[in-house]
């Protein structure tokens, strides 16, 4: 199973998120729960890169099934609302799976 877990400070930012596991919902290479998990996850890594021109901390295993990535504390204003909104929305994406396939990825919020 792919365990997500939302990392917020106390009054509701998001500071990162983690994701572990695998989902195991097919053969490798059609496992379309993690696939999915992946896409969303990645792109909006990467587009929190490009959009706000920052480097968030990444750490993540050789052989797949664990990232965290970490915003910059420094990280304020406009960019830190504009990789907040690509969060929020990563996370709503990552909920629409769990609804559908909820045996094979959870979320877990603060």
């Amino acid at each position: 199973m792919i365990e997500v877990i939302e990392q917020r400070n106390s009054n509701g930012t998001i500071k990162g998120f983690q994701m572990s596991g695998h989902a195991s919902s097919g053969p490798h290479g059609q496992d379309l729960v993690c696939a999915a998990a992946s896409a969303v996850s990645f792109g909006t890594v990467n587009a929190i890169i490009s959009m706000c021109e920052c480097e968030p901390y990444i750490e993540q295993s050789e052989d797949g099934g664990f990232l965290k990535v970490s915003l910059p504390e420094q990280l304020s204003g406009e960019r830190l609302n504009k990789a907040q909104t690509l969060l929020e929305g990563m996370f709503v994406s990552l909920e629409t799976i769990e609804r559908d396939y909820g045996q094979y990825i959870n979320i877990s919020k603060p």
